[in-house]
């Protein structure tokens, strides 16, 4: 069902309120630039600057468009297990057919937390939920053991994975089977994932290089390695440029430059710099995208 390349939405804001126009518009473009799915309220939507309201609207914004035509998983994570409940409560209600559920960040459960966190999602709202490891930003890693236990949980179907580690895809193979969804968290390393048990990647980079990202996936699918490999090749500056400062600032400024949202983000992080522009300019620039 999740395979390929699935962008993880920006979230479009115009004197620091959501763009309605433009983020259906920008849905509306991935999905006739041949992205797969599309991932509303995730990190790089700024899921943790929204309110409640903002984060119910976004959702449900992006599935007046996508729904039907491409799946849509809808972020719904928190450090409050509470609020994950709620939040993938309002997903499934509104039509979603996934949840990407982040490990709770700065509180640091323990593997038995984080399993129990989990679990209390699983039981309490009947939508399939993609796990999002990434201890880069929530601190913590939740173990192949521990995805091991998630795994007999009927609607834990699979998992972002953003730690970076090649070597996991292969453990979580061979741990869990085939077919439990591995998609990938991180644009450059993508291919290497799928040869490693990969089927796709939830990426950043498709907010602005969406027909590239999902020809690149199309082309691996196929076995079609020489495009595959082409067009990963010429993406590479581009996942550079997108994370030379913290997401989604570079990508935000990038997709101001196709004209598809503002380059605005809201506080704590900031707009990119001089330097991030000029670099993010660059990399458009050098594959043609501007």
């Amino acid at each position: 069902m999740f395979q390929g390349s699935i962008t993880a939405l920006i979230t479009p804001f115009t004197n620091g309120r959501v763009d309605e126009k433009a983020y259906q518009d920008l849905v509306a473009w991935q999905i006739a630039e041949g992205t797969h799915g599309v991932v509303p309220c995730g990190t790089t939507g700024e899921s943790p600057t929204l309110s409640h309201e903002e984060h119910h609207r976004v959702v449900e914004l992006c599935l007046e468009v996508a729904k039907g035509k491409v799946p849509v998983i809808a972020g719904a994570g928190s450090n409050s297990t509470a609020e994950a409940i709620a939040l993938s409560r309002h997903a499934k209600q509104a039509g979603a057919d996934a949840v990407l559920v982040v490990a709770p960040y700065y509180n640091k459960p323990s593997q038995e937390g984080l399993f129990r966190h989990y679990e209390a999602i699983a039981t309490s709202v009947d939508i399939p939920i993609i796990v999002y490891n990434i201890p880069g930003r929530s601190v913590v890693d939740i173990s192949v053991e521990t995805f091991a236990r998630l795994a007999k949980l009927p609607n834990i179907v699979g998992v972002k994975d953003a730690t970076a580690d090649l070597a996991r895809p292969l453990r979580m193979r061979t741990t869990l089977g085939p077919q439990f969804c591995q998609l990938s968290g991180e644009d450059a390393t993508a291919t290497a994932f799928n040869a490693q048990g990969g089927i796709g990647c939830i990426s950043v980079t498709s907010n602005v290089a969406p027909k590239l990202c999902a020809q690149m996936q199309d082309s691996w699918a196929k076995g079609d390695l020489a495009t595959c490999f082409a067009i990963r090749d010429k993406l590479m500056p581009l996942h550079d440029a997108m994370f030379c400062e913290t997401s989604p600032a570079p990508v935000k400024y990038a997709a101001s430059l196709l004209g598809k949202s503002s380059p605005d983000v809201r506080l704590p992080l900031v707009p990119a710099s001089e330097a991030a522009r000029t670099r993010v300019e660059a990399a458009m620039k050098s594959i043609g995208l501007i």
